[in-house]
């Protein structure tokens, strides 16, 4: 039997989905205010469960060159604000076990990177810190390996866990979903989350940055729904063209209203 995880005031697991979303990365105080507002006006009239996510740090982008957010101090304090005004949960990715201790004191869900999902010291270290951890499966893992990646933070007692699955590598620059791994992953009894955005970006493609394919966002967010996953995570910006990280796989706010009805309208059906 699939647990329910307690995110906040968010039930995530069985219906209505949850969903996850917001800009790639925090880039302003005002712009994330703006954008987690705007959402969740979205999702209150339309009665979906929303978890607000922003990273304070992208510590894996292409370049060195390339805006990594306000750090730390900065992040935390700007996603408290955002908790704190529109009484929302929040979400961001840790990548160490000194900042999985510091940021368990603001985020609702402590995020682990799909590329240091098999790192155990991290695992277990933001296990420990009693809050839900999402864990995004490794573009480089098979969805059966992710029950030892859920093993490790069960190792401490935490079972509060979200799985997201977030696209395979398929060759250099490309990802593919196999939606083979949204039942593989539930059968560990805990909720799976589809993210839509990072599904379709196309990493290191461009020159020191990523590229993506926007266009197929929303087919396979409507797929991953019909199969039953428990939630859906997307990267949401104002103006994605102007996103300072993952614009081409970023969904536009304008836009994401019509597709939360149709994902609500094909779970209905269900």
């Amino acid at each position: 039997m699939e647990k329910k995880v307690l995110v906040g005031n968010v039930e995530v697991g069985g219906r209505p989905f949850v969903f996850i979303g917001g800009p790639c990365v925090i880039e302003g105080r005002d712009i994330t205010l703006r954008i987690a507002e705007g959402i969740k006006a979205i999702t209150e009239r339309l009665g979906i469960p929303f978890i607000f996510k922003s990273s304070y740090d992208k510590a894996n982008r292409t370049s060195v060159k390339s805006f990594r957010g306000p750090g730390l101090e900065e992040g935390l304090k700007i996603l408290g604000e955002v908790k704190e005004t529109l009484g929302v949960p929040v979400l961001s990715d840790v990548h160490s076990k000194e900042e999985a201790d510091i940021a368990k004191d603001v985020l609702d869900v402590i995020q682990i990177p799909a590329f240091l999902c098999r790192q155990t010291d991290l695992l277990v270290a933001c296990g420990k810190t009693g809050r839900p951890v999402n864990v995004k499966k490794g573009q480089f893992l098979s969805p059966q390996e992710m029950a030892y990646v859920v093993e490790k933070i069960e190792s401490t007692g935490n079972s509060s866990i979200l799985i997201t699955e977030r696209g395979t590598f398929f060759g250099y620059n490309n990802l593919v979903n196999d939606f083979r791994a949204i039942p593989i992953m539930r059968r560990f009894g805990y909720p799976v989350i589809f993210d839509a955005t990072h599904s379709v970006q196309r990493p290191g493609a461009g020159s020191g940055i990523s590229l993506g394919e926007r266009e197929f966002v929303f087919p396979l967010a409507r797929a991953a729904i019909a199969i039953g996953v428990d939630g859906i995570f997307m990267e949401v910006h104002e103006d994605p063209k102007r996103a300072l990280c993952d614009g081409e796989n970023s969904l536009p706010l304008s836009e994401l209203e019509e597709v939360l009805r149709t994902l609500k309208r094909i779970e209905e059906v269900l």
